[in-house]
């Protein structure tokens, strides 16, 4: 097993969590609160990587974060580096990436509460703030468990964007899933196999908590 690169991807899952629950939240509810083209057209843009072939969203960002682009120059002299093939470019990579699976769970999840107890929580004089964190939230906690857990293990399963944006370097930017890679091209499955059991596991353990609370996964929680 490489603790190395389980290490740097356990690290990678939970600050691209963490963020995107930050991110997501207020988006989400955004999203789901009212229609409209401006909200169609944000949807459509955050389900892209639903779609979006990952060496693609890989390739762009590598551009964009790389040294040749106007933004990846401005970096530069902000950091002192390019992000591109950096831990900090993997977690920019990871968060964009892994974007839909936080954001559509609270998507479904707050369109599904009752209008009735925002209007009642709205006519007590509660401010539209309080009312989210005191009335919407608590009533979506299952949409944000699903949100957490989907964006930690789509992060550690992903192969494509960290490839592409992150290259291959052990202890910087190598992740389990191109661990599992490189034993491959060794004709190393032995230690192909130990690495591909700790993803299945990573996985099934997801699954379970998701599906073990009360109604799983709802329909269009990912659409």
């Amino acid at each position: 097993m490489d603790f190395a690169a389980l290490w740097l991807t356990l690290r990678l899952a939970v600050g691209t969590t963490a963020i995107l629950l930050v991110v997501a939240l207020p988006l989400a509810w955004w999203i789901a609160s009212g229609r409209g083209a401006a909200r169609a057209l944000v949807q459509a843009v955050v389900a892209l990587p639903l779609v979006l072939p990952p060496t693609v969203l890989g390739f762009y960002l590598l551009v964009a974060l790389g040294p040749l682009s106007a933004p990846g120059r401005l970096l530069v002299r902000v950091l002192g580096h390019p992000l591109a093939f950096s831990f900090a470019g993997l977690l920019v990579g990871s968060v964009i990436y892994s974007l839909p699976f936080a954001v559509q769970p609270l998507v479904s999840g707050f369109a599904a509460v009752d209008g009735d107890y925002v209007e009642a929580s709205a006519g007590l004089g509660a401010s539209p703030w309080r009312t989210f964190w005191s009335v919407v939230l608590p009533l979506t906690r299952g949409s944000l468990l699903t949100s957490a857990v989907l964006t930690f293990t789509h992060t550690v399963g992903e192969f494509g964007v960290v490839l592409m944006l992150g290259g291959n370097i052990p202890g910087a930017t190598q992740t389990l899933s191109i661990a599992l890679y490189d034993r491959v091209q060794e004709f190393n499955y032995a230690a192909a196999n130990r690495t591909a059991l700790v993803l299945v596991a990573v996985s099934l353990a997801a699954l379970l908590l998701i599906y073990s609370r009360r109604g799983g996964l709802r329909r269009g929680d990912l659409v």
